[in-house]
């Protein structure tokens, strides 16, 4: 008999609800499977698994603290532009601000941060 973690069977649901709304995010935003393996942390393999739903993040590891950014950024975003289009081109372009695309700042955990700072402060202005 197997022993279950307290983190683990304290919340499937949050596991299940963050792993589902990172794949959503992504493909809404149109970011590759392995740019998202990367923002993550996870191998592609681990990515492919989430989009199944034969892989749940896990709320012990550093994969869930990125999903929760990534997500937020995602959210933060479709508040202030309002669309996809827009989300995608904002992504793509070359911020000033952020001295970066932030398509290629998510890429590391810094980047990451800055995109989700500088959005929930944007946000704040609206």
């Amino acid at each position: 008999m197997a022993l279950v973690s307290p983190q683990s069977a304290v919340k499937p649901e949050a596991a299940f609800v963050l792993s589902k709304a990172v794949a959503r995010a992504a493909e809404r935003l149109e970011v590759s499977r392995a740019l998202l393996a990367r923002v993550l942390g996870v191998s592609p393999a681990t990515v492919t698994r989430i989009y199944s739903g034969d892989y749940l993040l896990d709320q012990g590891r550093k994969e869930w603290e990125f999903a929760v950014l990534f997500v937020r950024a995602f959210r933060a975003l479709d508040s202030i532009v309002g669309n996809e289009v827009s989300a995608r081109a904002w992504l793509k372009s070359e911020n000033r601000a952020l001295n970066g695309r932030p398509i290629e700042l998510i890429r590391s955990t810094e980047g990451l941060v800055r995109v989700v700072q500088y959005l929930d402060a944007s946000r704040g202005l609206v």
